[in-house]
């Protein structure tokens, strides 16, 4: 049992989310927690429901079978009994494989200044992806100077991540599996139909098992900080070729639920299930900065393993899952993180009236790590990969992670 805004849910698939938000074209999913994702191809007969009483485990999980998966499962680095079905299909959460995109004057007709837009530059290209957008469809296959790049969004764990898609020397194309391992996104690639963790870039069945995809540093930061940022920036299309209410939540009331959606077990108790934080680093030099504490210090100036970092935390952003309308939703902040070194130099930073500052200068700097004011103007610190995620999901895939104290305490 599940709460979901206003909505009391039990067993109900993903699918009939949209259906309880009124904004989309999908038929509703009566909920069926023994079935297996329907993922045949169009023309092909549905999958049969697969047998509350199971035979014995078969070299291949039934849903694989039934599926019609191309999956070397006779490789897989997690037990199967982790991953269900998230009540989609393959793809029926679609991905968006040709991206279009917009100027910043094109999209402020339609995104409003507090909005949260994840931010990545390559090689000079400075992109916008709208979480209005990619809550509807999670997975955007684009290229990003010259780079191809998969970027991606779950909602059940506020996890956005930007990956690089070549592996081995080969181009993948990534979509949305359906299926769901700790309540994260496991996307797909059409090339092998490998499976992979969206929170850790790890290939998890088929061919590319325990391969690891390179991250790309990106941040969730609201649509007016990408515009100052980035004046010269592009941003994602709502020419998706897909009907969607962009800008409606169909996740309403998620982020301050009493529990995760979907996800089993128990969450670590050290900090609340749905608490926002920044996972910085993985396996024993993992580390987790809430957003409560964030919010209090404005910047934290620390390490990650060996590696000095600085995070940088701003109020102005909105939630992508509070609010039924993106736009009405309560301000939880953004954050960053970054290599506090400018020309060989190390810097420290702090916050002064909720702007920030390195204490050598006196410079003024942007969310995104750009000096706006002061000696350093222009200049730019190095970007660090990490996520903001909600809590229960970062801890489930880095369990010995440390949560930052600001009193120093473990």
């Amino acid at each position: 049992m599940y709460r979901i805004g206003k909505y009391l849910l039990v067993g109900v698939p993903l699918a009939a989310l949209s259906v309880l938000a009124g904004c989309t074209s999908r038929p509703a999913v009566a909920p069926q927690p023994e079935a297996p994702p329907a993922s045949a191809p169009a023309g092909e007969k549905a999958a049969t429901p697969r047998q509350t009483a199971a035979p014995p485990a078969p070299s291949k999980p039934l849903w694989a079978i039934a599926g019609g998966w191309k999956t070397d499962f006779s490789k897989h680095s997690v037990p199967f009994d982790e991953i269900s079905s998230g009540g989609v299909p393959r793809d029926g959460i679609p991905p968006i494989y040709q991206p279009k995109f917009e100027t910043l004057a094109q999209a402020d007709k339609w995104l409003t200044d507090k909005e949260p837009v994840v931010a990545l530059e390559l090689a000079g290209d400075k992109r916008a992806y709208p979480l209005r957008i990619l809550t509807w469809h999670e997975v955007v296959d684009d290229e990003v100077g010259d780079i191809p790049v998969a970027v991606t969004y779950c909602p059940l764990c506020n996890t956005a991540v930007a990956f690089d898609r070549r592996v081995d020397g080969n181009v993948l194309t990534f979509g949305v599996s359906g299926l769901l391992r700790h309540s994260d996104l496991v996307m797909w690639d059409h090339q092998s139909e490998s499976l992979w963790q969206q929170g850790t870039g790890e290939g998890i069945a088929g061919e590319h098992t325990g391969k690891l995809l390179s991250f790309f540093p990106v941040s969730i930061v609201s649509w007016q900080d990408f515009k100052a940022a980035h004046p010269d920036g592009k941003v994602l299309s709502k020419d998706t070729g897909h009907f969607r209410s962009y800008g409606v939540n169909p996740y309403s009331g998620y982020d301050t639920s009493a529990r995760p959606f979907l996800f089993a077990g128990n969450p670590d108790p050290r900090l609340p299930a749905l608490e926002r934080v920044v996972g910085v680093g993985k396996g024993d030099t993992a580390v987790a900065y809430s957003f409560s504490a964030l919010a209090k210090l404005g910047v934290v100036n620390d390490k990650a393993g060996s590696r000095r970092i600085v995070v940088f935390y701003q109020s102005g952003t909105v939630s992508a899952l509070d609010r039924s309308r993106i736009p009405e939703s309560r301000d939880v902040g953004a954050a960053a993180v970054f290599a506090p070194q400018v020309d060989g130099k190390e810097f420290s930073f702090e916050s002064r009236d909720g702007k920030i500052f390195d204490r050598e200068t006196g410079s003024h700097w942007n969310i995104l790590g750009r000096a706006v004011t002061g000696p350093l103007t222009g200049k730019a610190l190095e970007p660090v990969v990490h996520g903001t995620h909600f809590w229960f999901a970062w801890a489930a895939f880095n369990p010995q992670t440390r949560i930052f104290s600001p009193d120093g305490r473990p």
